[in-house]
């Protein structure tokens, strides 16, 4: 996988008469710090866009759908606000994680009520202030359908 491009992470699903057993083997947990769990207030709300030079993310939806879209901004103090922004969209009924490499910023938007999305992260809490760069939610526009011809898929 390249580290340098946004991807999809392919997991799998197992269903018997127990019930469902959803697998993520390709995705690799070496070098991750913390893991955190967002369960947005409003539905349809934009949260992000916010932004890490160094900090690698990985997004998985657990309950619901999300779109997630990512920008790489050209300058981390006046981005261009007509950067081309590729939307993914996340369904915890189909596993799969986006990775999220450093360079680049994203905006969540879950897409009904009492939704979760996990969020993995190479980056220490500690660290994270001085990597953290917030935008207007409103900066990039967010499009609830998929550009995923833009990504690869592992």
């Amino acid at each position: 996988m390249n580290n340098r491009q946004v991807a999809i992470i392919e997991g799998g699903l197992h269903t018997d008469d127990r019930g469902s057993l959803a697998f993520f083997n390709d995705f690799p947990l070496s070098g991750i710090k913390r893991f955190y769990i967002i369960r947005p207030r409003e539905p349809h709300a934009v949260r992000g866009w916010v932004g890490h030079q160094c900090e690698h993310k990985w997004f998985a939806a657990l309950v619901g759908v999300f779109t997630v879209a990512v920008v790489q901004p050209d300058n981390w103090q006046a981005p261009a606000a007509n950067l081309p922004v590729s939307t993914f969209v996340l369904d915890a009924a189909i596993p799969r994680i986006l990775s999220i490499p450093p360079g680049h910023a994203t905006a969540i938007v879950s897409g009904g009520p009492q939704t979760a999305l996990m969020v993995f992260s190479t980056g220490k809490i500690q660290d994270s202030p001085s990597d953290t760069f917030r935008f207007p939610p409103d900066f990039w526009r967010v499009s609830e359908q998929s550009s995923e011809e833009n990504c690869e898929s592992f």
